[in-house]
Formats: C-alpha cells, sequence, structure tokens
C-alpha cells in the first residue's frame, strides 16, 4: 500500500498526516471549538463560560482552557494580587483567525438544522 506523504507537516516537533490533522489536534473536541466561539467577541471570565456552557463540568472547562492556553489560542489574565483575583481568558491573534472559521461552522449547523427540521 502507498501513501502520499506530500500533505505532511511537523509542529512543535510533532508530525501530522496533512494540516487538517494539525487543526483538529488544536481545536478538536467536544468543547475546545464552543470555548473558542464565546470568547470570539470579547474576553471572558471563568464563571461566564461556565454559564454559557451548562453542560461542561468544571475540571473539563479548566482542563481545555489550560490546553488551548498551552496551544497559544488564548490566554490568562489575572487581574489583583490579592484573593479575590479576577482571572479572564481571550483569544490570541491566532485564536481571532479562528473566528471566521466558527462562523462557517455555524452557519453549517444552522443549514444543516433547517434542513432536519424540513423533514421532521
Amino acid at each position: 500500500m502507498h501513501t502520499d506523504d506530500s500533505c505532511a507537516i511537523t509542529h512543535r516537533g510533532k508530525r501530522y498526516h496533512c494540516n487538517i490533522s494539525l487543526a483538529m489536534n488544536l481545536i478538536g473536541g467536544k468543547w475546545k471549538g464552543v470555548i473558542l466561539y464565546y470568547l470570539r467577541s470579547q474576553p471572558k471570565r471563568f464563571s461566564e463560560l461556565r454559564k454559557n456552557m451548562p453542560d461542561i463540568t468544571e475540571m473539563t472547562l479548566s482542563l481545555q482552557l489550560k490546553q488551548l492556553e498551552k496551544d497559544e489560542l488564548i490566554t490568562r489574565t489575572v487581574k489583583g494580587d490579592k484573593p479575590p483575583v479576577q482571572v479572564s481568558y481571550a483569544l490570541t491573534n491566532k485564536g481571532h483567525l479562528l473566528s471566521p472559521i466558527l462562523m462557517s461552522l455555524c452557519n453549517w449547523a444552522e443549514v444543516i438544522n433547517d434542513e432536519n427540521q424540513k423533514m421532521l
């Protein structure tokens, strides 16, 4: 069996089969895209994100935020030096590049949902 490796890329020392493989590694999963969607217009605090996504657990949200920060898609800003400190999350420039893609996905999902509703 012959495999075409012409699309393969390396990012941060890890090899990916193609660009979409890298993209899905960075934003794939149930929650990363949703978090990025809610941060697209303005920074939000942890509690605001939880209100937007009531089905996500605090632990999962925390882990996903850490991963998105590690991948440089969001920043974490701490205000204040004594409790209670205010922590907010915002998109980086790299994260903002995803906004039109996320909106395209929203539009696509709306079309799919509308088609499904017509079938009912």
